[in-house]
Parts: C-alpha cells; sequence; structure tokens
C-alpha cells in the first residue's frame, strides 16, 4: 500500500490533547506479485486493525477507532462543518495528583463561575476575533462564529474518595434510607417513627476538612473554526474573569480593542482537548 498524501483536521500545538481527531490519507493498494498493478482496497476493518497492530508494536500513544472510505476529493481540514474543543481547569490548594500532569490548567484560585458564564455568553455569536489571534494565524480573516462557549463543572477523572468521605457518604446515605422509612412509617405506625428519629440523633456527624476538595471545570467552545490560538486565548480571559483580575463589563471591551495585546495571558495548551470533528457525509 503506498501514501500519496493526507491531512489532520485540526492541527494543534505541542502539549495540546484530542480525543477524537480525523485525517485523511490517500493511498493506492499496488500488487506485489505484478508491480504497477493497482488493486481494490483493503477493507476499513482490515486497515484499522493492521494501523493499530503497528501503532501499538511501536509504543504509540494513539488508536483507530474508525476507518472510512471517503470520496477523491474529501479534505479532513477543509471540509469539516464543526468542531468541539474542552478546556479541562482544576482547582485546588494541594499539587496536582500525578495522573492529571499535563492534563489540565492547575490553580489554587477560586473561580466565580457564574460572571465566567456571562463572559462566555458575550463572546458567543459572530465577531470579529483579532483580540484572540495569535500572531502567525493563517486565517484569511478574523471573523469567526462562535456557537458554543460555556462552563460546568465536571467530577475529576480518576478520583476516588478519601476515608472521611466514604464515611460521610455511608452515614449520609444511611440517613437518607431511615427518614423514608419514618415517612412510611407515619402512615400507620408512630413507634417506627420515634425509633427512626433515635437513630438520626444517634449519628456521628464528620467533621470537614479544613482543605477544600479539588473541583474540575470544563469550558468547551464549538464552531466551525478557530483562529490560531483562539480557544487557549478565550480560556486566559475567562480565568481572568473567574479570579476578578478582569470585569465582565470589560469582555465586549477587548473584544472590539481588536488586537491580542489587550487580551489576558494564553492559558496552557495541556488543559485543552480537540473532542470531536464533524461532517457532512452522504
Amino acid at each position: 500500500m503506498l501514501s500519496r498524501g493526507g491531512a489532520p483536521s485540526s492541527r494543534t500545538d505541542t502539549g495540546v490533547h484530542a480525543l477524537r481527531n480525523v485525517c485523511h490519507v490517500d493511498v493506492e493498494r499496488v500488487s506485489k506479485r505484478k508491480p504497477g498493478e493497482i488493486l481494490p482496497p483493503h477493507e476499513p476493518a482490515v486497515v484499522k486493525r493492521a494501523v493499530n497492530h503497528f501503532l501499538q508494536k511501536n509504543g504509540e500513544d494513539v488508536q483507530v477507532v474508525d476507518v472510512r472510505c471517503v470520496p477523491r476529493n474529501f479534505h479532513a481540514r477543509f471540509e469539516a462543518k464543526e468542531r468541539t474543543y474542552h478546556y479541562r481547569i482544576i482547582v485546588s490548594s494541594e499539587a496536582l495528583s500525578v495522573f492529571e500532569r499535563n492534563r489540565a490548567w492547575h490553580t489554587s484560585e477560586q473561580l466565580n463561575i457564574p460572571a465566567m458564564q456571562q463572559a462566555c455568553e458575550c463572546l458567543v455569536g459572530h465577531h470579529d476575533f483579532s483580540s484572540f489571534r495569535a500572531a502567525g494565524c493563517q486565517a484569511k480573516s478574523p471573523m469567526k462564529t462562535l456557537d458554543e462557549l460555556r462552563i460546568c463543572e465536571m467530577p475529576l477523572w480518576l478520583c476516588y474518595p478519601s476515608e472521611a468521605m466514604q464515611i460521610k457518604c455511608c452515614d449520609e446515605s444511611f440517613r437518607g434510607l431511615n427518614e423514608e422509612r419514618a415517612c412510611s412509617s407515619e402512615v400507620g405506625n408512630s413507634k417506627s417513627h420515634l425509633n427512626t428519629a433515635a437513630l438520626e440523633d444517634a449519628l456521628v456527624e464528620v467533621p470537614e476538612t479544613k482543605a477544600q476538595r479539588p473541583r474540575c471545570y470544563v469550558i468547551t467552545a464549538r464552531a466551525r473554526s478557530f483562529l490560531y490560538h483562539q480557544v487557549r486565548l478565550m480560556v486566559g480571559l475567562l480565568k481572568a474573569v473567574g479570579t476578578g483580575v478582569v470585569q465582565v463589563s470589560d469582555v465586549p471591551h477587548l473584544l472590539e480593542a481588536r488586537t491580542v495585546t489587550k487580551a489576558p495571558p494564553m492559558a496552557p495548551a495541556c488543559g485543552l482537548y480537540l473532542a470531536e470533528v464533524k461532517y457532512q457525509l452522504d
């Protein structure tokens, strides 16, 4: 099989992750017995299995999850209809777990999430995003349509409850079960209700620890295409809003400034993930 070229759907910086990137490869299957004879292509499942075999053999940290035959004029980058990125921020006063190293932006500063969401709403829509366009951008125009920008709290990956949390969760579950039994007993058995109340009084409250638990926030950005470093620059702005360095009322003015020199520092690459790329295929 001979490769005649190819391209990925998105060009990411060093340190950026991809949950599901797409690339196209132009290949020809040439006969080994009759040099120059072009054979029908292998089935997609065969190609997937063969490529993953060599990726695993060479110790690569990528995997092919799907293979499809597409028209000859298909281009993974230029024909993408929508791209979705996620950016992970972990707020914790403690050092990051080794499992999270280089997989999120770690900050010890508490974030004002409602203010960050208001700032997201200021950026959604069709705008001149020159203020979020890094030097070296090859896009012909800074005009882009941002279809979605939002922030939400998500569970930490590879996060297991501590002993104190397990005890508290068990106590809360036990208390909830007893309250449910108490409600059912009110209909015809007041004695059961009294026993439940006594049992609740006997429960020992687990004291709260001084250190707050780590929190993981994910910023999602969705558009047909983005400018160079646009997502990381927008995340840098949102984080500045969350810490109070920038006010929500300043966001429209920064957007209208149309110069990246007015933007807060760009977010690091480690927290950015290319999540999905969509196409209009028949």
